[in-house]
């Protein structure tokens, strides 16, 4: 059975830093584009950031650029979001979801994910 885990969510002040894993299971991550997308109470699903298959390429969303850093690491099966200066406006459930189409090229878009987490929530607030 195909399943991704995301881990590392928390409640952490503004200004602090937390670091997400996407951990695969039932499959390996080599050949699977993967994106972070967050979700917050009462809006839509928006794309964070997303990285190619090798990791050569990647794309983040204009309110996350300078502030999150998406990586992989695709002997330990694992892709992880690295995110520094948080704002409350950051405050969601993360989820991270995995593109078997378009591996070379990752995108936003979530139509494209065809596997998805469960979630973690990531709360910033004083």
């Amino acid at each position: 059975q195909l399943q991704l885990v995301e881990s590392g969510g928390g409640l952490v002040q503004p200004g602090g830093s937390l670091r997400l894993s996407c951990a695969a299971s039932g499959f390996t991550l080599d050949d699977y584009a993967i994106g972070w997308f967050r979700q917050a109470p009462g809006k839509e699903r928006e794309g964070v950031s997303c990285i190619s298959s090798s990791g050569g390429a990647t794309n983040y969303a204009d309110s996350v650029k300078g502030r999150f850093t998406i990586s992989r690491d695709n002997a330990k099966n694992t892709v992880y979001l690295q995110m520094n200066s948080l704002k409350p406006e950051d405050t969601a459930v993360y989820y991270c979801a995995a593109d078997p189409q378009n591996s070379d090229y990752p995108s936003l878009l979530l139509f494209l994910y065809d596997y998805w987490g469960q979630g973690t929530q990531v709360t910033v607030s004083s």
